[in-house]
């Protein structure tokens, strides 16, 4: 039975928590005896037991989209913090008898007919951004100076922090790869005294982000161009790239970075920041794959350096910032939990909200406690130029 295994595998694996599941009417706990209950979570319907044992965190994505459960005490995060940081996976892996048995559910799932893989395609636009991120609109990790600070707070100290890494100064050309809405741009103009140029391969991105631009009166020193990194020409004295690099395949990897080595001046400096893996092989999440950035990946470290070193780009600094990314979408979880109900209903259903809401989570779940990575690379074409003393 697919309940008992499932709590044979949780009495295996949890041996720093406790956690109390509520199955039609029953209070079954499971983990370690030791330890209070951190959170309580109400079963609905008892397939989450097998979705979960055949599909992993795809199906216990799924299960909570469908409603089949709920986090009573505690949060939603919490509960899948404890299941990341107890590493299940590895431990079934080190019982053979338990790793048959969870083998032969999921055989026996799929000779019963397996779900449907299909991706679910909804028309996100600007207003379901707008529940959540800060006025600039800024999608990628910021960086926390206290626990308390705000999302704005967080993603200005982001940015920066990235400006002072690439000693930005007044008269510094700056070419923004994947700029989003401009507020890196406008943040290094307004405050740094560059002009600059970012580019985008959205639509969207472009129009909003000049209008953002012309509002804030920096027309004539920094625009955002539809254009694709492949094609980048001219020069630039400082080139930087934000949540961009995950997006794009691993065979684009060399024009990437041939087109960054292309354009960037004699003496320049160049940022990438990106969401990486910690480990030597990227094995991708089903579930964010399936349903919010299908074909992303996760660079290795190595990868980057091997990319950088074929273009004659030396590594100055390394930071990885992935506990920053915690703080960032806690703050991004709560926002959308305040404004979801401003989206319209038939546009953004209760599934598609209980969607974005556990891929909310799962971000939160695995800055703390996953092998994931969150990578500020700082190089230059210039092994020669003087350096800081310190990291900014």
């Amino acid at each position: 039975m697919a309940r008992d295994l499932f709590f044979r595998l949780l009495n295996t694996c949890l041996t720093d928590a406790r956690i109390l599941f509520r199955v039609g009417g029953a209070d079954l706990f499971a983990g370690s005896p030791e330890r209070e209950c951190e959170v309580a979570v109400a079963v609905r319907r008892e397939r989450f037991f097998s979705r979960v044992l055949c599909y992993g965190n795809l199906g216990m994505g799924e299960s909570f989209m469908d409603g089949d459960f709920d986090v009573e005490r505690g949060d939603l995060h919490e509960f899948l913090h404890i299941l990341l940081r107890n590493r299940l996976d590895r431990r079934v892996k080190s019982d053979p008898r338990l790793a048959l048995r969870i083998l032969a559910t999921r055989l026996a799932n799929n000779l019963r007919g397996k779900e449907k893989n299909v991706q679910s395609h909804y028309d996100i636009g600007d207003d379901l951004f707008e529940t959540f991120l800060d006025a600039s609109l800024t999608y990628s990790c910021g960086y926390a100076g206290a626990p308390g600070d705000d999302l704005e707070r967080l993603q200005i100290n982001k940015l920066d922090r990235i400006c002072r890494k690439l000693e930005l100064k007044p008269g510094d050309r700056l070419l923004d790869i994947g700029c989003g809405f401009g507020g890196l741009l406008i943040h290094a103009a307004r405050n740094f005294g560059v002009t600059g140029v970012g580019i985008t391969i959205s639509r969207r991105h472009t129009e909003r982000g000049n209008a953002r631009i012309a509002e804030e009166g920096l027309a004539g020193r920094v625009r955002v161009e539809f254009q694709d990194f492949r094609s980048l020409r001219g020069e630039f004295d400082k080139v930087v790239s934000v949540g961009m690099m995950e997006h794009v395949p691993r065979q684009q990897y060399k024009y990437y970075f041939g087109s960054i080595s292309r354009v960037l001046a004699p003496g320049g400096k160049g940022l990438v920041h990106t969401i990486g893996c910690n480990t030597f092989r990227n094995e991708h999440d089903p579930f964010i794959q399936k349903y919010i950035f299908p074909a992303s990946n996760q660079p290795r470290l190595s990868e980057i350096a091997g990319h950088l070193e074929r273009n004659r780009l030396g590594i100055l600094d390394v930071e990885n910032i992935v506990r920053h990314y915690g703080y960032t979408v806690l703050c991004w979880l709560e926002r959308f939990r305040r404004n979801r109900h401003r989206l319209d209903r038939e546009k953004y259903d209760e599934r598609f909200s209980r969607m974005w809401e556990y891929y909310f989570a799962c971000g939160i779940a695995a800055a703390r406690a996953s092998d994931s990575a969150v990578y500020q690379v700082l190089f230059t074409n210039d092994c020669a130029a003087a350096m800081p003393l310190h990291r900014v």
